[in-house]
C-alpha cells in the first residue's frame, strides 16, 4: 500500500466523516435528533481513524517526536470516542430513558467519560502538532482542535442550537484538512524542533 493511496483514501474518509457530522447537525437544528441522523452520526465516525492517519502521514516528516506522540494519543482517544459515539447514537438513543438513566449510573458512565477525556487530550495535542509543523493551513488546524473538543464536551448534554453549529464547524474543518491532502509535499512554514536520539 503506497503513501499516495493512503493519502487519497484518508482524504475520502475525511470528507465522508465531515459530511456524516455536518449534515445531521444541520438537519437537527430544525428537526431535533432523529433516528436517521443518529444512524448517520453513529456510523460515520468509523471513517475517523483513516483520516487521522492520513493527516499524520502528511506531516510526519516535519512533526518530530511530539507529532508521533500526539498522533498516538489522538488515535487511541479517537478509537474510544468512536465507540462512545456509536453507542450513544445507535444504542442509547433507542433505549427507554429509564434504562438509559440506570445504565449511565454505573461503570458505563465512567468508561464513556474516560474515553471522551482521552479523545479531548489527543485532539488538542494533534491540533498543536499541526500548528507546529505548519504543513496544514492554520485555520482548519486550529478548528480541528477547538471544534472537536467542543463536540466531545457537548456530546453527553441535551441538544441545543450550539450543538448544530459545532457539528457544522467540525465538518468545515475536516473537509478543509482533507482537501489539503491533495497538495503535493510542501515545505512547512515552521519545522518542528528536531529531536536527537541516542546512538
Amino acid at each position: 500500500m503506497s503513501l499516495s493511496w493512503m493519502s487519497r483514501f484518508g482524504m475520502v474518509c475525511g470528507v465522508v466523516l465531515a459530511l456524516s457530522v455536518g449534515l445531521p447537525g444541520a438537519v437537527e437544528a430544525f428537526t431535533g435528533e432523529t433516528a436517521a441522523t443518529s444512524i448517520v452520526l453513529g456510523l460515520g465516525i468509523a471513517f475517523g481513524p483513516p483520516a487521522l492517519t492520513a493527516f499524520h502521514l502528511r506531516q510526519s516528516s516535519a512533526s518530530g517526536r511530539f507529532g508521533v506522540i500526539a498522533y498516538a494519543v489522538n488515535m487511541i482517544g479517537l478509537s474510544l470516542f468512536a465507540g462512545v459515539v456509536f453507542a450513544l447514537n445507535l444504542v442509547v438513543f433507542f433505549l427507554d430513558p429509564a434504562v438509559v438513566k440506570t445504565l449511565l449510573a454505573g461503570p458505563t458512565r465512567i468508561a464513556l467519560l474516560g474515553g471522551m477525556a482521552l479523545f479531548v487530550v489527543g485532539t488538542a495535542l494533534f491540533s498543536v502538532s499541526m500548528l507546529r509543523t505548519g504543513v496544514f493551513p492554520r485555520v482548519p488546524a486550529v478548528g480541528y482542535g477547538v471544534t472537536l473538543v467542543l463536540l466531545a464536551l457537548l456530546a453527553p448534554l441535551p441538544d441545543t442550537p450550539l450543538n448544530s453549529v459545532v457539528h457544522v464547524l467540525v465538518a468545515a474543518s475536516l473537509i478543509w484538512l482533507s482537501l489539503s491532502l491533495r497538495q503535493g509535499e510542501a515545505s512547512p512554514r515552521r519545522a518542528a524542533v528536531p529531536y536527537r536520539t541516542a546512538g
